[in-house]
């Protein structure tokens, strides 16, 4: 499939892609503030409450969804407005470099530049330090768990509040835990497409899509070594009753791997993290949806984080499907399910 995306013109289909995605263009909001900015030479769009505040207010960094490859600050405007309002918080969205013109780690470090630069900047936005947290969602969710593993050994700048993942990615090396069978056709992310989007942000093509679908590309004493992490053993009961695919062994191709070995690396795939880091983390909202091909990718880290002694708030959308929340309001759609989940993210920010 990588192939004849390939053949039929990859770039015209991204390219549509981006256009049909980019969002409209919106009003003035009379309660926010609203302007395009440069943070290390990232562009964002800052978000600031009108009303007045009792003290310095909550800071949210946002990363936009889209599979490292879609999605804009126009794209996740009405998104970031509500949550700015509703919470009565900063955010910050942020513009990182799309694949495949960008390959990893491009991506990853503009999240990464644009947060600290914001923690070092932040008496500007009358933010309380001790309050900034990251939060993203599908590709974004994957960004601010990258971010946030990399700041938690960090004594220069003031320890992350909290972190909120909406339905992350998380991992690359296994595409057939069980919600990737269970949802392998349901929109919007169809388990062939998720390979597709790693690929894409990984090494700027997709080729040995299938490999990597078949699970060809990891070796077996690696696959053995984060066993422990990434198994369908550590999913509750509960969410394989929709039936569970043994996965067949497959044969490892050597060829394949040296061109996806960096799947291995945690800034990629955050769920391969040491235990070391993954204890510092700070307090975590992660949200999943049933009908996701990622939704074990969030249950597998929600079970890694409280290992870790680390406090996780977990909100599962039992109807929800995978880009739900980027769907609010969008276009007159509404889905009940989208607006449930972004309020169980406001109201985790209130508690903080």
């Amino acid at each position: 499939q990588g192939r004849i995306l390939e053949k039929t013109g990859l770039c015209s289909q991204i390219t549509f892609g981006r256009y049909v995605r980019q969002g409209r263009k919106l009003g003035v909001d009379p309660k926010l503030f609203i302007q395009d900015l440069q943070f290390n030479k990232v562009p964002v769009r800052v978000y600031q409450p009108k009303s007045t505040s009792d003290g310095r207010r909550r800071g949210i960094i946002f990363f936009h969804g889209g599979g490292w490859v879609f999605g804009s600050l126009d794209t996740y405007e009405k998104v970031c407005r509500y949550i700015s309002r509703e919470s009565e918080s900063v955010v910050v969205s942020v513009q990182y470099r799309l694949a495949p013109e960008h390959k990893y780690p491009a991506a990853y470090e503009d999240c990464l530049n644009a947060t600290i630069y914001f923690m070092k900047n932040i008496e500007h936005y009358g933010v309380d330090p001790a309050c900034v947290v990251v939060c993203g969602d599908s590709a974004g969710g994957n960004l601010a768990a990258a971010v946030s593993q990399t700041l938690a050994g960090r004594s220069d700048l003031p320890k992350l509040r909290a972190q909120i993942l909406i339905y992350p990615g998380l991992q690359a090396l296994d595409f057939n835990l069980p919600s990737y069978h269970q949802n392998r056709g349901v929109p919007l992310l169809f388990r062939e497409r998720a390979a597709f989007f790693a690929l894409l942000y990984l090494n700027g093509d997709a080729l040995h899509m299938q490999e990597v679908l078949d699970g060809s590309h990891i070796p077996p004493a690696m696959r053995l070594k984060y066993r422990k992490w990434v198994s369908p053993d550590n999913i509750p009961e509960k969410f394989k009753v929709r039936g569970v695919k043994p996965l067949r062994p497959t044969d490892f191709i050597a060829e394949v791997y040296e061109t996806v070995k960096r799947f291995c690396e945690p800034n990629l795939c955050p769920l391969l993290a040491e235990d070391t880091i993954v204890h510092q983390l700070p307090e975590s909202f992660i949200l999943t949806c049933e009908y996701d091909v990622l939704r074990d990718d969030g249950l597998l880290y929600k079970k890694r984080l409280e290992d870790n002694g680390v406090r996780v708030t977990w909100y599962h959308l039992e109807d929800g499907f995978h880009g739900i929340i980027s769907l609010f309001d969008y276009c007159g759609l509404s889905f009940p399910a989208g607006k449930r989940g972004l309020d169980s993210v406001v109201n985790f920010l209130k508690s903080l």
